[in-house]
């Protein structure tokens, strides 16, 4: 799905009113249609509503919403900043509709400190939409720090009052905190990075039928991956295959003290489907490798830690998890990267190891995906002020060196180096402990071998992490979940990649 900025989201609009064609008035009354329905389906054991609604279009969709609400049985009351102030031409509208139905009450936002909230009570934002260009101020900054103190279940139409959709306001904004956020179509862009997303609470994207023709035609560097688009690259098992038809991985990494982490990159790449798996590790892990995980082949280097990097070239490489960074360790690293062209996968310790020098940046072979957290990326290529930053300068640096960039976040996002950016939506906070991470290095070492192009095995890899993710924490909740639970979880996201196959066959 392809990710717009607010003016992108406006000329969809206009486009669909001018194509379909249907009037501005029609296409608000769809829209808002979709969040009554979704409010009255979800909502059942609440039937006060307090909406607070603009001037806007985003208020426009409120005085809609209210109407469809109070038809279908809830208790609406309405507040603005003046009920004969300017309003949008389509606001304006469902405001006088919504002032002919007698059961319904518009005030002031004046009179909200009179007014009585109970725990039934649902706040519905259409304060501001998409639109907005700077931070709150005045009566709404006021009335959103005040919405923002009542513990009741708080709902956003479209964006949380106060958010940009494209960008972070400087300095301490004031934005709606919601529970839900009902957006029109598609995502947008605020809703995926930390600082602007905790204010978002679920997602809920309800599709209203806009122009699939603009959709289409309109260019974006930045997309989620669903679902859908996870279901269009993935290569189902071919029944008349053998084990050399899925490659060869190679994991190296471990050292004395850190054999867990090649533990788990080891068996999540075994696990995601590479034909042959070999470890490459330090003689003191022979028996541990050799225990935990039997299926891949054991090749000795070094007593306590890996110095000589030297295997077949028809591999897949991953190199990092639990490696170390002693000086024999990083001299090898780097010896090998300078006769080394083939893209393979570098984490953990062997980005760290890079990053003692930044010239050692360009010994990385090109089509490489590095998968640095944020601490690891800072090392790598600066500091930056925030995640919006963050991932330009990672964009830039992808352009730069011609590899891609899977920067590990809640949102962890996929950075290409003709500069797109994927952000992914599987995955929660269960993942941030030791040791995640290394599962996701074994999956993209897996899936490269397997002959995924490397932007297929990213958008793939981190899906799957996420995904196994999201069954580990169903179980075992994101607090005890461990990142073994997560490997045994790839099996089920198997299962289910391939009744999308099937149904869509």
């Amino acid at each position: 799905m392809k990710i717009f900025t607010a003016e992108q989201i406006r000329n969809w609009d206009q486009f669909t009113i001018s194509q379909e064609p249907i009037p501005s008035i029609q296409l608000m009354e769809r829209a808002s249609m979709s969040i009554a329905h979704w409010i009255s389906e979800h909502c059942k054991n609440h039937k006060k509503m307090i909406m607070f609604c603009g001037n806007g279009n985003n208020g426009g969709d409120g005085f809609t919403v209210a109407r469809m609400l109070y038809q279908k049985g809830f208790d609406v009351d309405v507040f603005v900043s003046d009920p004969k102030g300017k309003f949008s031409e389509d606001a304006s509208v469902n405001l006088k509709r919504l002032g002919d139905i007698s059961g319904v009450s518009v005030r002031k936002f004046g009179q909200i400190e009179e007014y009585i909230f109970d725990d039934k009570t649902i706040i519905i934002d259409a304060l501001f939409g998409t639109g907005l260009s700077r931070p709150l101020d005045g009566e709404y900054k006021d009335l959103v720090n005040l919405i923002n103190t009542k513990r009741n279940i708080k709902i956003s139409i479209d964006i949380s009052s106060g958010l940009s959709a494209d960008e972070m306001f400087e300095g301490n904004s004031v934005v709606l905190k919601s529970d839900y956020t009902l957006s029109f179509q598609s995502w947008k862009r605020s809703f995926l990075h930390p600082e602007t997303g905790k204010y978002t609470g679920k997602v809920i994207v309800l599709h209203i039928d806009l122009s699939k023709e603009y959709a289409d035609a309109t260019k974006t560097n930045y997309f989620v991956i669903d679902d859908l688009l996870v279901g269009s690259l993935f290569k189902p098992r071919n029944d008349f295959a053998h084990k050399g038809n899925y490659g060869r991985a190679i994991i190296v990494g471990g050292s004395y003290g850190k054999m867990g982490a090649i533990v788990l990159a080891t068996r999540s790449a075994l696990k995601t489907g590479a034909g042959l798996t070999f470890t490459l590790a330090p003689r003191c892990g022979y028996e541990i490798l050799q225990t935990t995980c039997p299926e891949a082949m054991f090749m000795e280097d070094g007593e306590q830690w890996v110095h000589n990097f030297e295997f077949d070239k028809e591999v897949t490489v991953g190199i990092g998890p639990g490696l170390g960074t002693h000086e024999d360790t990083g001299k090898g690293l780097l010896n090998f990267l300078k006769n080394y062209s083939k893209s393979l996968v570098l984490d953990a310790d062997a980005l760290n190891i890079i990053s003692e020098n930044k010239k050692n940046l360009n010994l990385i072979p090109i089509k490489s995906i590095i998968t640095p957290h944020p601490k690891e990326f800072e090392r790598l290529f600066g500091k930056t002020e925030d995640s919006f930053k963050r991932l330009e300068l990672a964009r830039k640096k992808a352009q730069e060196l011609q590899i891609y960039i899977v920067l590990k976040d809640h949102h962890t996002q996929v950075v290409t180096p003709d500069g797109n950016v994927f952000y992914n939506l599987t995955g929660n906070a269960g993942l941030a402990k030791g040791g995640s991470g290394d599962l996701l290095t074994g999956i993209l070492t897996s899936l490269l071998a397997q002959g995924y192009s490397e932007e297929h095995a990213c958008i793939v890899g981190v899906w799957l992490h996420g995904r196994a993710a999201d069954l580990a924490s169903e179980k075992h909740s994101k607090e005890s979940m461990l990142p073994t639970e997560v490997i045994d979880e790839l099996g089920n996201v198997f299962h289910e990649l391939n009744k999308m196959v099937t149904i869509k066959l």
